[in-house]
Parts: C-alpha cells; sequence; structure tokens
C-alpha cells in the first residue's frame, strides 16, 4: 500500500483551503494511506476529514495563539526521526517554508513534490510554479495538477460530530435563546491588528443587529478575545445582549456553532473560511491581504473591501496609510450588506417552501 505525507501546519484557514486538495489527492489514490502533518489546534478543524487515515500533529512552535499545543514541546529533529520511521514513499509540501521541505528531505521520503520557494527547489523532486495572484485553494490543487492528476471538483465542505452540535445547541438553551430568532456570529479580532475593523464600528453594527433587526449576536474567538468584548461599551440600550462564547468552544464547537447561526460577519480571518465550509454565508471584511488570494469561497457571501492603490501590502512593515483600508468599509456598506444577506435568506427560504409544498 502507497503511504503518501500531506504537509500543511498552521493557521486555520489554511487548514480549511486544503480540503479540495485532500479530496482530489483521495480521488487520485483510493487505496493508499494518507496521513498529514498539521498544527495543534487549527488542525483539529479538519480533524473529521474521511480523506485523511492519520493526523500527526507537528508541535515546535507555541507563538500563535491558535498553535497552543499541550505537552512538552517537541524539536523538528523529534519529527525527523518520527517521519523516517513510518517509510512514506512521497509527500506533497503544501506548506512554502525551506523547513517543510528540509523536513521531508531529512525523513528520506522518496518522491517530494512542493512550491518551487524559498530556495528551497533543490530538495524537491517535482518543482510547482506558485501563483501568488491565484487562490490559495486553487494552488494546493496546482502541486496535484504538476503529476497530472485531474482536479474534479474545487468546493469546501466540512465534517462535525454531533456532539459538537449538541453543546451548541445547549448553549443556546442555557442562554435562554427564543425558538426562530436570527443568529449572528461577530468576530471582531484577528492574529494581526491592520486587519482589524475597527470595535467601535462593529458596536454600531451590533446595535443595528439587535436593535433594528431583531437579531441575537454571539461573540466568537480565542479565550484571549474574551476581555476585548467584554469591555465594549454600547451608545444605546440593546433589546438583545450579545452572548460572549469567547474561550468557552473548541475549534470543533466553534466549526459546529457556525453551522447552527445564520450568518457571520467579521474580519478577514481563519473564521471566514470556517463557516464557508460548512455553508453558513459571510460578511467578510477584507484589507491588507490580497483578497483575490485569501476571500472566503461561497456562493451567498458578501466580502467588503476598499480599492486603494497601497491595496494590497501583505501586511509587510508597519502600515505609513493609518489602515486606510480597513477604515474605507463604512458602517452604511456593511448595514446594506447585512439587509441583502437577510433579503437573499428570506427568498431562499420561501423557494424551498415553495418547493416542499
Amino acid at each position: 500500500m502507497k503511504k503518501i505525507l500531506v504537509v500543511r501546519y498552521r493557521f486555520i484557514g489554511d487548514m480549511i483551503l486544503t480540503i479540495p486538495f485532500l479530496r482530489n489527492l483521495r480521488n487520485a489514490y483510493p487505496d493508499a494511506q494518507i496521513d498529514m502533518l498539521v498544527a495543534p489546534n487549527s488542525g483539529e478543524v479538519i480533524e473529521n476529514c474521511p480523506y485523511v487515515n492519520n493526523f500527526i500533529y507537528f508541535d515546535t512552535n507555541r507563538k500563535h495563539k491558535y498553535e497552543q499545543g499541550k505537552g512538552k514541546r517537541k524539536t523538528f529533529w523529534h519529527y525527523v526521526s518520527l517521519l523516517k520511521k513510518e517509510k512514506y514513499d512521497k509527500a506533497y509540501v503544501l506548506k512554502r517554508s525551506f523547513s517543510s521541505a528540509a523536513l521531508c528531505l531529512l525523513a528520506g521520503i522518496k518522491e517530494r513534490i512542493g512550491y518551487d520557494s524559498e530556495n528551497r527547489g533543490f530538495m524537491l523532486t517535482q518543482k510547482v510554479k506558485y501563483d501568488s495572484k491565484k487562490h490559495e485553494s486553487l494552488c494546493f490543487l496546482d502541486v496535484l495538477e504538476a503529476e497530472n492528476h485531474t482536479i474534479k471538483d474545487t468546493h469546501l465542505e466540512n465534517w462535525i460530530k454531533e456532539e459538537n452540535t449538541q453543546k451548541v445547541l445547549s448553549l443556546f438553551k442555557k442562554y435562554n435563546l427564543p425558538n426562530g430568532i436570527k443568529t449572528v456570529a461577530i468576530n471582531a479580532t484577528a492574529t494581526n491588528e491592520w486587519k482589524v475593523w475597527d470595535l467601535e464600528n462593529y458596536i454600531q453594527i451590533i446595535e443595528y443587529l439587535s436593535n433594528e433587526k431583531g437579531i441575537q449576536t454571539i461573540f466568537i474567538g480565542a479565550p484571549s478575545d474574551k476581555s476585548i468584548y467584554k469591555n465594549i461599551k454600547y451608545s444605546t440600550e440593546l433589546r438583545i445582549k450579545p452572548i460572549n462564547l469567547c474561550g468557552e468552544l473548541t475549534i470543533k464547537d466553534s466549526l459546529a456553532l457556525l453551522k447552527e447561526v445564520d450568518f457571520l460577519i467579521g474580519n478577514d480571518s481563519g473564521n471566514l473560511h470556517m463557516a464557508s465550509s460548512v455553508g453558513t454565508p459571510v460578511i467578510g471584511l477584507y484589507g491588507p491581504m490580497p483578497y483575490e488570494k485569501w476571500r472566503a469561497l461561497g456562493e451567498n457571501n458578501i466580502l467588503l473591501k476598499a480599492d486603494l492603490p497601497c491595496m494590497p501590502c501583505n501586511l509587510k512593515g508597519k502600515c505609513e496609510h493609518n489602515k486606510a483600508c480597513m477604515k474605507s468599509i463604512s458602517i452604511k456598506a456593511v448595514k446594506h450588506a447585512i439587509d441583502k444577506l437577510i433579503s437573499q435568506m428570506h427568498q431562499i427560504s420561501q423557494h424551498n417552501n415553495s418547493y416542499i409544498q
């Protein structure tokens, strides 16, 4: 039996965007053992993926708040030894770092296919050109196409266990959510401050959702985000008070929550990709990163961005324009997007009801 390793550790959004690659890889090798090297926590977002046999958690770096492993941190050489013992026939190195290619070379994996980036091409047996202008999910598929494998589809999907859904529903019950009330997840934070829409803007949006639309807002994020939402001061009395679930949910619980809410409003982050992977519409706010490469995939998504000469900057260096790209997204534009999305959802609901009848 052929043994294949897929290397793509770190960051929730990147993990989600590997799903089309993994599905097409399984189509190409239906009988192979396919293992995947992922990071702690963020790797859990696709842990129920049926296209992967085993997940190996690569826990060498705990700088990122979503990559906090448990127990003693392991070294790079620990993983060289571990992978060498597995005797993989082939590795798809989807991560573009020098060290990820070196890992597979030192582990003695005979075939190593990946991007010709970071001066690492000499460590690969097949080099693939990385297209910085193409959506990241399609870049992953370029690696398969380089071997002349047929790409059958490109859509996102994800898998939620019943236990995670039940935990979310029990939280809804705990907070006394009325039956039939619309719910919206709010992701007002991001790992980089330059990708964050001003919190004062979010306050006005929450007031609009609560007082004018009668919608329940739910805050999601890491434990470190909880205090940010807790300190929000509203200029008006809210009809429906937000629920702060930061730190109360695992990654897999958060995925279940995003499946249950009506839509998500948030900054450019992994949460947008999580919502899209379970079919939940998003209103995404985009700034410094390349929109065409990192936009959330989905037919009903409404993605807002400015059009400025400095965009995209790829977060290279300190912003010299005082976050002009994020500040250019108006409150009015977000309110319009909310109205439009609610209208679309209503039309879809009416269509489905008429179809059932």
